[in-house]
């Protein structure tokens, strides 16, 4: 933010309302200087102001929304060089290419195959969320038709590609609902693709051939009234792009440099030969830093180690990664299948659901909110007490689900047992191993 706390403050009506939720003007202000609250929670400010305010407030890469429905994206948005300085925010998309000389038939398979990509990870459902459309002939019916099979027929949002603007109308005319990104505005075609993403109000990306070109387009359509750009610096080969998407990064984050704050959108299928290497760029790009991704092809075992790191590199590191509290069914149990409970930390999840999994004994897991941290350290700060976890299991519903009264706790947690006893009346209390290494032989000891 450009603002200190002090200098919003100033700007703030000091009427110490608390209808922003904090005490008085000045903690509001901080909390607004520290990206902690929105401007919008102040009532009183004035017209001037929020004007300033908003401006200040504004992110050094402006979020740009594309697309609509549960596939809907926010790209940009950044505020920090390195996750570790704070968090990346919206995570980088990621788009496969259908030319428009494709056949309906082939088209139709090639959507199906790609909506059958997604995965279950911590309770996040990882998938791609973008259908890059090419014009390849010029052929505004077919990319019309091809537009508007993707939109009607399919989850995914669009990128549309073509430089010609009539093709573009076309197309937009088809898909427009679905809020497409428009690809590419040039120096030749600025002015029709402008009207056309302000009319349409869709976002658009420009394409030029150095940074300085970039700066020329983003200048001029900004002019025009458009705020929702996204930039490719028009660089194919890995160095250059490389050092153009840094430097922009830099320079909209530490020299202030409006022209170039907007997301990136890069083409690792034009720069490599074979889809694994497109995937080895394409994991460069989300640590540095495109915005949006595009391969020639979405294939599982490209995408899976892609989505993976992207979750890990746009999950804060400030806060642990946690899975959803409630019952894991582990192996299809039954009612007389054994009960065990930990933290929602995602390691600690992982370890012990696949200890258990290991044993081929069915069972019930149980997982407190315990704030994304392990046993230990849970019970320690006191987030993993005897209480809590007796009465998290009273309102889990679990005992409609089994018969047996017996709760396996960890270890680690053995100090709470006689608590989680005393609120469990009518269930015995039995401590696990220590070691999720030793869930297994445990488990099938007992069977």
């Amino acid at each position: 933010m450009a603002l200190t706390g002090i200098q919003i403050f100033k700007l703030l009506p000091k009427t110490n309302c608390k209808e922003c939720g904090v005490p008085t003007c000045l903690a509001f202000a901080m909390n607004l200087a520290s990206s902690k609250a929105e401007l919008d929670s102040c009532p009183y400010v004035s017209d001037e102001a929020r004007e300033q305010l908003a401006e200040a407030a504004a992110p050094p890469i402006r979020p740009v929304v594309i697309g609509k429905g549960v596939r809907k994206l926010t790209v940009g948005g950044e505020t920090v060089l390195y996750r570790h300085e704070k968090t990346f925010f919206n995570p980088t998309a990621f788009a496969g290419l259908l030319p428009s000389d494709i056949s309906v038939v082939d088209a139709e398979a090639k959507l199906k195959v790609w909506n059958a990509i997604q995965f279950e990870r911590v309770g996040l459902n990882l998938r791609p969320e973008l259908v890059a459309l090419k014009d390849v002939n010029g052929d505004k019916a077919a990319f019309a038709a091809l537009a508007k099979q993707v939109a009607e027929t399919s989850e995914f949002n669009l990128v549309l590609m073509t430089e010609d603007a009539a093709v573009m109308a076309a197309a937009v005319e088809a898909c427009g609902f679905k809020r497409p990104l428009l690809y590419a505005a040039t120096e030749a075609n600025a002015d029709a693709m402008g009207k056309l993403a302000k009319d349409n109000d869709l976002p658009l990306a420009v394409k030029a051939d150095s940074i300085d070109g970039v700066i020329a387009l983003t200048e001029k359509l900004t002019a025009m009234g458009l705020k929702d750009l996204v930039i490719d610096s028009g660089a194919r080969d890995l160095k250059p792009a490389l050092a153009d998407l840094v430097g922009m990064r830099r320079s909209a984050l530490k020299d202030g440099n409006r022209s170039v704050g907007f997301p990136t959108i890069v083409f690792p299928c034009e720069m490599a030969s074979n889809l694994e290497m497109e995937g080895l760029i394409a994991a460069m790009f989300i640590a540095k830093y495109g915005s949006i991704v595009v391969l020639s092809d979405l294939t599982t075992e490209v995408m899976f180690p892609l989505l993976l790191e992207r979750l890990n590199i746009f999950t804060d590191p400030q806060r642990p990664m946690t899975v959803t509290e409630g019952i894991f069914e582990i192996g299809n149990p039954d009612e007389n299948s054994p009960v065990l409970v930990t933290t929602n930390f995602a390691l600690t999840y992982f370890i012990v659901s696949g200890e258990i999994e290991a044993s081929r004994v069915p069972a019930w897991l149980l997982i407190k909110d315990s704030e994304g941290l392990s046993v230990l350290t849970a019970w320690a700060a006191g987030k993993f007490g005897g209480d809590d976890v007796g009465a998290f299991v009273k309102k889990s519903g679990i005992a409609d689900k089994v018969k047996t009264r017996e709760l396996i706790i960890p270890g680690y947690a053995a100090a709470i047992a006689g608590d989680v006893e005393e609120e469990l009346s009518g269930w015995t209390v039995t401590v696990g191993p220590r070691e999720a290494a030793h869930i297994a032989g445990f488990l099938k000891a007992r069977q």
